[in-house]
């Protein structure tokens, strides 16, 4: 377990993509989205580096289509995609069980839209014992107001608001870790 429970630990971590869809994508703030979909993807390259487990979830993709592919791209072959209609993940089948079978319990949450998908899942999660990180600049709203106050709402609730680059240097922790320059090459 990490010594120091405020900063994230590698070895205790588990990245959650929400909802990150291209048809979503397409209705958000174009210049929010695009560097959402860049942040996460740099939360993905690293994850995949340092062996920390992937979720990735799909709101109705019959409807929104799936993951965008830049994403989908850098993903670990097994990394499991759950389909759901619920807005908190933890309703699509499936997920609850593989996030409890990975041990890991600093939750980091990336993906669309901060006041629905990912409120409701940062809330079930930190309600459900999780130490919950919302990537403030890895998830957006069609609205920016929506998302500053789902910031604001989950911070109230005990959820630590960081951002990608923080993530990836609190997972490294030292500039000697033997991966540091290629996870700091993901930084822009």
């Amino acid at each position: 377990m990490n010594k120091l429970p405020a900063l994230l630990s590698a070895a205790n971590s588990l990245l959650i993509i929400v909802d990150l869809q291209t048809k979503l994508s397409a209705v958000m703030p174009a210049t929010e989205a695009k560097l959402i979909t860049e942040n996460a993807g740099s939360l993905v390259e690293a994850a995949a580096i340092l062996n920390i487990p992937i979720l990735v979830t799909e709101q109705y993709p019959k409807g929104l289509g799936t993951t965008d592919t830049s994403i989908i791209q850098k993903l670990p072959e097994a990394t499991p995609i759950f389909e759901k209609t619920g807005f908190s993940c933890c309703l699509a089948e499936g997920f609850c069980n593989a996030l409890e079978n990975s041990e890991r319990k600093q939750i980091i949450l990336t993906g669309i839209e901060a006041h629905v998908c990912v409120l409701q899942t940062a809330l079930e999660l930190r309600h459900n014992g999780y130490q919950v990180y919302v990537v403030e600049d890895a998830i957006c709203s069609r609205k920016s107001v929506h998302k500053v106050y789902a910031l604001q709402r989950m911070q109230q609730q005990g959820i630590t608001i960081i951002n990608y680059e923080s993530v990836l240097f609190e997972w490294l922790r030292d500039a000697n870790h033997p991966d540091f320059k290629n996870i700091s090459g993901l930084l822009r």
